[in-house]
This record gives structure tokens, C-alpha cells and sequence, in this order.
């Protein structure tokens, strides 16, 4: 027997583009739903008629927390409104609707935003598996479920070693990551003061931390502070933003930056979002027509690789 079981009032949300479209890396599919670890809760969600079937191993009397990281109460459709009225965007609400934005937890979000960098999502998955079952707390799961764990926090990675961050095969991310846990612990960077700052100063609070570029603070901005105006930038939306928007000519990045902050409206991480699963799963050909055939070999890893 489950601990708790809730059904969340939802309309239009897409729960497997949520959850995979790079936002996350700790959920698993398993028998019809999607099981993963929220804070110190095991939990399974079901996509449902007008909304989604929670369930979890231990009780719950309040459900603020899930409806808060799942973020079921956001008018979508005024957001979606908001976009710009061009035919990419179009084409990605129509292909990815319902698809949301979650709120993180902070140091989860950096963490494992740091450990993305230049990785694959299968990988990442791994890698934030065995970091988890390492250093992470164990949580309660059903009867019969295999173990899981809570993903660790700052202050037990903080103390472990370099070379037991390697053994979880994250190479060169492990010094920064351990850095980083140090720097949290300490109280180096106050993660949660954020929140009140504008977002340009939280970025450069968030660029302090090593292996932290533009697009990493950003994606924490975005998924974990809840910046509607962050719009991460890696080098594949950066490709897919000319193909898209600048056909036939070379914008520099600045040039991009200044677009993406004008262009998109007051839900530009929204927007960037659904520009970025629709171009990994169904806009890729006919975004990256007359490519090389290098290019075009380099563009088969989009799928994957955050």
C-alpha cells in the first residue's frame, strides 16, 4: 500500500514532456507512470484526465510542495499567449503543448546543472543515479520497491573527496561540483537571498560558482528561481535560433542575447523551453535544413545532449 494518494487539477499539462525535456534528470518510467525523488519523498505521478495521479510511499496531509514543483496552478494558456506570434513558435506549442516549466529545488538544480555540462541526458541520469545512491539519504518507498535516495546535499558533498565525485563518472565536472558544495555549505553564495534580488544580480551571484557559465546560471534561474525572463542559451538553441530566426545570416551571441530578451516577451524561459524540446524532438529536420553533413552528424545528438 502507497502512503498517500492525491489527484492534482490540471488542464493541459503534458507530463512526459515535462518531465523530459531536460529540466530534471531523476525520473524513471516505470508501468505506466513516472517514479522519482522530491526532496525526501518517493513519488509516482499518472498523467490523468484533466490533471495527474500523485502517489507516495510515506503520508502527506499538505500537497503544497508537489503542486509547487509541478507547478499545476500556472495559467498555461495566458502564458502561451504571451509568446510571439511567429511561426516557430507556433510550430512548438503545437507540437509540445502542455509541456511545463517545474521549480526546483536550488541546490538540487545547480547541482545538477553543473553536472550536465557537455553530457548527454542518459548520462546525466547516471550520473545523478550513482551520486544519489553514494551520498544521497535513503527515502521510503512501497513494499517491495527497490531502494531510492534523496538527492545529497551540499554539506555531505562538501565533504567528501574529489576522487570519490569522480568514482559517480562525472570526469572533469567533480572539482567544480565539490567546490561548489563547499561554497553552498559555507554560506559563500546564499542561494534562497536570490530569490530578491533582480536576476541580473543573481547571475552574477550564481557565475561565482565554478563550471557555472551564462547558460548553467541561467537554467538555475529558470528551473529553480522561477526568472521568467532567464533564456539559457547553449550551443544548440544558439544554432537552432538562426536557423529559426536568422536564416542566411551569422549573429554573434551578444547580437542573440539582445534578440532573446526582446523578442520572446515576459515568459522568455517559457518560450525557450518549448523552443527546445520541439527542436530535440520533432523540429530538427526541417529547423536544420542545408546544414554540412558535419553539422547535420553533430545535430543527430540533439535528442540527448543538454
Amino acid at each position: 500500500m502507497l502512503g498517500s494518494e492525491k489527484f492534482l487539477p490540471a488542464r493541459d499539462y503534458h507530463l512526459a514532456a515535462t518531465l523530459t525535456s531536460g529540466q530534471a534528470f531523476g525520473w524513471q518510467f516505470h508501468a505506466g507512470a513516472w517514479e522519482g525523488v522530491i526532496g525526501s519523498r518517493w513519488v509516482r505521478l499518472r498523467q490523468a484526465e484533466e490533471g495527474l495521479l500523485a502517489a507516495t510511499a510515506a503520508p502527506v496531509a499538505d500537497w503544497g510542495w508537489l503542486v509547487d514543483y509541478l507547478q499545476t496552478e500556472v495559467d498555461l494558456n495566458g502564458v502561451l499567449l504571451s509568446f510571439p506570434a511567429d511561426e516557430p513558435m507556433r510550430a512548438s506549442v503545437a507540437a509540445c503543448r502542455g509541456l511545463r516549466l517545474l521549480r526546483q529545488d536550488l541546490w538540487e538544480c545547480l547541482a545538477s546543472c553543473i553536472l550536465s555540462s557537455s553530457k548527454q541526458i542518459v548520462q546525466i541520469q547516471q550520473i545523478s543515479a550513482q551520486l544519489c545512491t553514494r551520498f544521497g539519504a535513503p527515502v521510503r518507498v512501497p513494499p517491495g520497491h527497490a531502494p531510492a535516495f534523496a538527492f545529497p546535499t551540499a554539506e555531505r558533498l562538501a565533504a567528501v573527496s574529489e576522487a570519490d565525485l569522480r568514482a559517480c563518472k562525472m570526469g572533469f565536472r567533480a572539482p567544480n561540483l565539490l567546490v561548489t558544495a563547499q561554497m553552498v555549505a559555507n554560506g559563500e553564495v546564499d542561494m534562497p537571498s536570490l530569490r530578491a534580488r533582480t536576476v541580473d544580480e543573481a547571475r552574477r551571484e550564481l557565475l561565482k560558482f565554478p563550471g557555472v557559465g551564462e547558460k548553467i546560471a541561467d537554467c538555475v534561474l529558470l528551473f529553480a528561481y522561477g526568472f521568467q525572463q532567464a533564456f539559457p542559451v547553449d550551443v544548440w538553441v544558439s544554432q537552432a535560433l538562426r536557423q529559426l530566426y536568422f536564416p542566411g545570416r551569422r549573429p554573434d551571441r551578444r547580437r542573440l542575447r539582445r534578440f532573446t530578451a526582446t523578442h520572446f516577451g515576459t515568459n522568455a524561459g517559457y518560450a525557450q523551453q518549448y523552443l527546445f524540446h520541439y527542436i530535440r524532438t520533432r523540429g530538427r529536420g526541417k529547423a536544420f535544413r542545408g546544414q554540412s553533413r558535419s553539422q547535420q552528424k553533430a545535430r543527430r545528438n540533439l535528442n540527448l545532449e543538454i
